[in-house]
């Protein structure tokens, strides 16, 4: 995620508050994936995905209401598009399907190159040229992944893995986007107005959707399913942007390093999967490359 550094000077307790802040939305992101493969056992994806987008829909759509934010500028629609393509149903989608095959480790271990692959299409979208430094590692860190990835499915990509690097493309450009119109808006209001964008689809989608794939319910289902839509979609996008708008970008990304870390301690406290000896370090090489590219002159 991305958003506008603040222009005022930061006093301590901002910094405090922010990075606490900032740390919340970490700890919402990573509980992503273990939340979906609790939904999945009381509703089929494409139901998941539906249900958890209305559902974000309607809280963001009542604090837009409460707080009588105006519509955006026409302008910015194409934008808010974007992010909800990709953030708001894209990568939900194509990680929930992929999670029916692929184990959370696997997929935190892949989806931890986002900020990489988000940093690429900043880089295409903004004209910026990083410097080689940046994009030699870059380029370690995604052969990393994909080294892990091959070897994890037996020699060739499977089903789920093509899902999660569709899901790193589209969630990395509605990233990009939405770090564009964050200078122009709050950056919870854009993901506010990504989802309202999509409400009318997502109800839609919820009727047919239920229609056709079966609902078990169980505590674990609506626990997973009440989590991704109100924290990780809702709550942990909110948390994170107002952390990133009082401690800064650089400072908050030093805490996203995180995140694919801590999914592989909820995959194995909260669903009891045993990790293979790779995915720790695949993780942490990824973490590393990660912290370079922080600190290269872009």
């Amino acid at each position: 995620m991305t958003a506008q550094d603040s222009a005022t000077p930061i006093t301590p307790i901002a910094v405090s508050s922010g990075t606490l802040l900032a740390a919340l939305g970490v700890i919402a992101f990573s509980l992503t994936f273990p939340s979906t493969v609790w939904g999945l056992e009381s509703f089929g994806p494409w139901s998941l995905v539906a249900l958890r987008s209305v559902l974000a829909a309607l809280i963001a759509g009542g604090f837009l209401l409460v707080m009588r934010v105006p519509l955006p500028g026409r302008r910015h629609w194409a934008g808010l598009a974007v992010v909800a393509g990709g953030v708001v149903v894209g990568f939900p989608l194509l990680t929930t399907l992929a999670l029916r095959t692929s184990t959370t480790s696997h997929a935190a271990v892949v989806v931890g190159l986002l900020p990489l692959t988000t940093a690429a299409f900043a880089a295409v979208r903004t004209g910026r040229r990083p410097s080689r430094t940046f994009w030699l590692t870059a380029l370690g860190g995604a052969a990393v992944v994909i080294a892990f990835t091959v070897q994890q499915s037996g020699g060739a990509l499977q089903t789920g893995d093509l899902y999660l690097f569709g899901a790193l493309l589209v969630c990395a450009a509605g990233y990009t986007e939405g770090g564009r119109l964050a200078r122009q808006m709050p950056g919870w209001q854009v993901v506010g107005w990504a989802l309202m964008l999509c409400l009318p689809i997502a109800l839609a989608g919820s009727a047919l959707a239920l229609t056709f794939e079966p609902v078990r319910l169980t505590a674990h289902g609506v626990i997973g399913l009440l989590w991704v839509a109100a924290g990780s979609t809702f709550f942990g996008l909110y948390v994170w942007y107002r952390g990133m708008a009082s401690i800064g970008i650089a400072k908050a990304s030093q805490l996203q390093l995180a995140q694919p870390l801590l999914t592989l301690v909820w995959s194995v406290s909260l669903l009891d999967e045993r990790l293979s000896p790779a995915a720790p370090v695949a993780a942490v090489a990824v973490l590393v490359c990660i912290a370079v590219t922080q600190r290269a002159k872009s």
